[in-house]
């Protein structure tokens, strides 16, 4: 029978131990300071222009496409013809101007670092998940769960979002300028959603942190969302994220909602039965 090796860090007291191991992987060059770049990101110059025509492209190779521009020194790419295709423009680790002209269909732009994205159609499904910096605009509609668990940079659908918009949200801003499905909001943990017009059932349910704001109507409140006072700062942060949303749309906002978590579900698992019943 195999046994378990023994180590100090299982015995009492104070003790030294070298730590073993596989070596320590360098992802972002330390050269950069606190405007950190992957190590193996390219250097790209923005007029620098091409076209990728993606009608008879499968999606796995317009990225390799992406990516092999971007290792030429690409720093502006327009696509063609997208043609609603899946899972078009991820894992881009790199600046980047990506222009599509089209729709895309579902997980478009996921998990994305860096680049600023321009969809003149619509997007499907679970549009720049896990995205972690730079900017999207979408100019038209965003299917369901857009936004899905973002951890930072701009996020911004100029027309209407679907159910679950800002699902596990991490960080960053959601900027809807038309309506937002049910649960939107749902789960989200940090961070902030905009939406400029009507919100579905279910707003911000189960929500751990992080700040929605609604400027038109909401047709019902999830469990542990609540509404906050509106601030000075609220709305002097609103007219910033405004400008860079590009979103053409007078807006008053003095009757703006504020929506935060009432924080009962945090310690979820101590309360009692009827406590808990309440809760949800």
């Amino acid at each position: 029978m195999a046994s378990i090796k023994k180590h100090k860090s299982a015995e009492m007291g104070l003790h030294d131990e070298v730590l073993t191991g596989r070596t320590q992987q360098v992802f972002f060059n330390p050269e950069e300071g606190e405007n950190f770049f992957y190590h193996d990101s390219y250097k790209v110059d923005f007029n620098k222009r091409t076209e990728i025509d993606a009608n008879n492209i499968e999606c796995i190779d317009i990225n390799r496409k992406i990516n092999e521009l971007m290792a030429k020194g690409y720093g502006t790419i327009v696509i063609k013809n997208p043609g609603s295709k899946h899972s078009i423009g991820v894992g881009i680790l790199n600046k980047l101007n990506l222009i599509i002209e089209g729709s895309l269909g579902y997980f478009g732009i996921g998990s994305v670092d860096g680049p600023v994205v321009r969809i003149s159609g619509r997007v499907g499904w679970s549009c720049a998940e896990n995205m972690m910096a730079g900017k999207v605009v979408v100019e038209k509609n965003a299917g369901s769960c857009f936004g899905a668990a973002i951890r930072g940079g701009d996020l911004i659908c100029k027309g209407s979002v679907g159910a679950r918009s800002g699902i596990d949200m991490k960080g960053g801003t959601i900027i809807v300028g038309g309506d937002a499905g049910a649960f939107t909001g749902f789960m989200m943990q940090r961070g902030r959603i905009v939406i400029l017009g009507d919100v579905g059932p279910n707003l911000g349910d189960s929500l751990y942190d992080g700040t929605i704001f609604v400027g038109g109507s909401i047709k019902s409140l999830g469990a542990d969302a609540v509404e906050a006072e509106l601030t000075d700062l609220d709305i002097a942060w609103l007219k910033r994220k405004m400008k860079v949303a590009e979103i053409e749309k007078k807006i008053d906002y003095k009757k703006i909602t504020k929506i935060v978590s009432g924080k009962k579900l945090w310690n979820y698992d101590n309360l009692e039965p009827t406590e808990r019943k309440g809760a949800i």
